[in-house]
């Protein structure tokens, strides 16, 4: 095979799971000897450093202010200069924008494109327009990659066919048994947003605060930090609620804790999740569309599944779980033992045999 170019293509690699997905994905293909190109839409004043071995390129030096339509226009021109100069095997593209992008810019040249769905279609892919690229352009990849099988099923069979189910790696260094006395605390992890539904999280935590010792802590930034604190601040909960911020030592922060919650109204296959089941923690999670939480917990063993926005459902499980460190700890384990599945180098191969399948070596 002479040609060994891959291009990676996102709109950005600020914080968010599918941006360190896709950054480990570039850097597993370089050290298997792949030239392995990142494309984004634009530079963010903050984002993950780019892997050693990855070539980095942005269309914009910062996100240009235009139409919706100027926009897309212009960075499928931009991504369909980059193709012909670099002319790689395979475009591996990830979430909604990128991917609709991805199949115009690639259309009629000798480049395989595989399109990758990270979030709930049902909300990635919301409204006529998102129907219309979600059944009828998608199907125009080569192939396509999914999180979870609820997720493919929402895509038309000629899709379907093409595609293949798998799940995000997790980073090995959460594996690890930390060495540190665990505090002990409930944690959450995740932008602040209204999907992520930490306000609920606070509420229930309040509601029981008087009945256990724990803090909360919630990891993360975004949009709500305002209204969040406001809340918080209106329970009277500021000493045993804390907005932490992000962190860039997960490993460590997950390693001391005694609880991780996902309370999401939806999601993909969350990171967070997997990271706090490599870890060893025990985890409530909501089972929510797209039925990534569903996929990972076996409820009652590996953890606490409760439907979503359910309260008193979340009240119950998290009672339970907090007087019963035995429990805690069996369930933990459990969920540790299930994330060897997710571990980067069996995910990365998943990934190998797929794209070799669809480039026809």
């Amino acid at each position: 095979m002479e040609n060994k170019t891959l291009m990676f293509y996102i709109n950005a690699i600020h914080d968010g799971g599918a941006e360190r997905v896709m950054l480990q994905l570039a850097r597993r293909f370089a050290q298997a000897g792949w030239r392995s190109v990142l494309v984004t839409s634009f530079v963010d004043s903050w984002e993950y450093p780019v892997p050693e071995g990855v070539e980095r390129i942005s269309m914009e030096q910062e996100q240009i202010e235009q139409s919706r339509l100027k926009r897309n226009l212009s960075r499928i021109k931009a991504l369909r200069r980059l193709i012909k100069e670099y002319r790689p095997r395979a475009l591996i593209s990830f979430m909604a924008e990128p991917n609709f992008r991805s199949l115009l810019a690639s259309a009629f040249l000798p480049v395989k494109t595989i399109v990758s769905v990270r979030n709930d279609p049902e909300r990635e892919y919301a409204g006529r327009l998102g129907r219309l690229v979600g059944k009828f352009l998608l199907p125009l990849a080569d192939g396509c990659v999914f999180q979870t099988e609820q997720a493919r099923a929402w895509f038309p069979q000629r899709l379907q066919k093409k595609s293949r189910v798998i799940m995000n790696q997790v980073d090995e260094a959460f594996f690890a048994r930390s060495e540190t006395k665990p505090e002990g605390y409930v944690m959450t992890a995740g932008r602040l947003t209204a999907q992520k539904n930490q306000a609920m999280l606070i509420r229930v935590f309040a509601s029981v605060a008087g009945e256990v010792e724990q803090e909360l802590r919630i990891y993360g930034e975004g949009e709500l930090r305002g209204e969040l604190e406001e809340l918080i601040a209106y329970l009277k909960m500021e000493k045993r609620i804390k907005l932490m911020g992000a962190s860039d030592n997960m490993p460590q922060v997950l390693g001391r804790a005694g609880l991780f919650v996902l309370p999401s109204d939806y999601e993909g296959m969350p990171n967070a999740l997997l990271e706090a089941m490599a870890s060893g923690l025990c985890c409530i999670a909501t089972a929510c569309p797209c039925g990534g939480p569903e996929a990972v917990i076996e409820d009652g063993a590996g953890g606490r599944l409760i439907p979503v926005g359910d309260e008193e459902a979340l009240r119950e499980a998290m009672l339970e779980l907090l007087r019963d460190e035995d429990k805690r700890r069996s369930m933990g384990e459990r969920a540790r033992s299930r994330a060897e599945d997710f571990r980067p180098q069996a995910i990365f191969e998943q990934w190998r045999q797929y794209l070799e399948s669809v480039i026809g070596d």
